[in-house]
């Protein structure tokens, strides 16, 4: 048996109400809801109270739909696909004003939300003289063949940083809305925050919606937060498979990747990075028997870990858990929390959903 990863259906459900505090959200389920599972975390949401979802890819849009005819569902990604976003009543992005001019007559009857670029500068427009134009071509055109503006958005890059930058973007963005105000444009859907910037500030004003992601699985985007608000509901764990004593100097694992600097004994884990673990992520440790040892070499279907004699056969060797979190080994650098959940192998790992909160 490989590893498993269990999650917590109740505790990702009470994460999602206790992280968005009553504030109209737009979940973030991306890359199969960050990997727990597109379906999972989508009823766990709804039932969450959440009634709006964001991906980047229309197939999870399509998938999304299909467990919720009401939900607006918005497509973070440019899309030529429009007859597949008005046959699932998509909301997708207006990314450009480039993008506008070339498929200014594929987008009547669509819902926009208009992006702003700010210091990300991954998409979107970069001034609000831009958004102008568009506006102003849109009021020449018959109501049949315009657009509807939903929504307005931007991502905030640096959130969970502080050396300056997030009050740049913050200000920018806000200046950016102001010229909206000054039309008495008023869409349904003003989102920017994610967890960090919604952490920090509360509801930004004129905001309708968060836009939450990690969060809502249960890790912090910066180090410094209460546990209690941000709980962890899943555990990756694999059992010792076997114990090995080892004598000073004796190599083990792929070119003798671990040698003994002394006599000592190491558990054989049936976990390796084939089954998703970082290669960054074992240069620490785990967790037996409540007590922490060093991973001390990783292979692609296990892990050897330096123990001692209360260490058996068959233990329980957590890689991540409530004690053990995922995001405390971001902030160690091992990568961001999204990273090392992206990396989780689920053709190998067994994934479990338990109902025990």
């Amino acid at each position: 048996m490989s590893g498993i990863l269990t999650i917590d259906r109740k505790q990702l459900v009470s994460q999602a109400v206790r992280v968005r505090e009553g504030i109209p959200t737009i979940a973030v389920v991306k890359n199969n809801a960050y990997n727990f599972g597109l379906e999972l975390a989508v009823e766990a949401f709804l039932e969450a109270g959440i009634s709006a979802f964001a991906t980047t890819s229309l197939k999870e849009a399509e998938a999304i739909r299909k467990m919720t005819d009401d939900s607006m569902v918005f497509l973070l990604n440019p899309t030529t696909e429009f007859a597949s976003v008005r046959r699932l009543d998509l909301s997708i992005t207006l990314p450009s004003l480039a993008y506008y001019e070339k498929y200014q007559e594929e987008l009547a009857g669509i819902s926009v939300h208009i992006e702003y670029a700010g210091l990300f500068n991954r998409s979107g427009f970069d001034n609000f003289g831009e958004v102008e134009q568009v506006l102003h071509h849109q009021a020449q055109m018959d109501e049949a063949e315009r657009f509807f503006l939903e929504g307005l958005w931007c991502h905030f890059g640096y959130a969970d940083e502080f050396d300056g930058n997030y009050e740049i973007e913050r200000k920018n963005w806000l200046g950016f809305l102001a010229g909206f105000d000054r039309l008495d444009i008023t869409p349904e859907f003003v989102h920017s925050q994610n967890t960090a910037s919604f952490v920090r500030d509360g509801l930004l004003p004129g905001h309708t919606h968060t836009r939450l992601g990690i969060g809502l699985y249960g890790s912090k985007p910066y180090s410094g937060l209460n546990d209690e608000m941000f709980v962890q509901p899943f555990e990756l764990y694999s059992s010792v498979v076997q114990i090995r004593d080892m004598d000073e100097n004796m190599p083990m694992g792929y070119g003798g990747s671990f040698v003994a600097g002394r006599r000592t004994k190491v558990a054989i884990v049936d976990i390796g990075y084939g089954d998703g673990v970082l290669r960054k992520r074992a240069e620490y440790d785990c967790l037996i028997n409540g007590r922490r040892y060093p991973i001390v070499s990783l292979m692609m279907s296990h892990m050897i870990v330096e123990v001692d004699e209360t260490v058996a056969t068959g233990d329980r060797v957590y890689i991540y858990h409530p004690e053990m979190r995922l995001d405390e080994y971001t902030f160690k650098g091992v990568g961001a929390n999204s990273e090392q959940l992206a990396t989780l192998n689920y053709n190998t790992l067994t994934k479990e959903i338990t109902n025990e909160s």
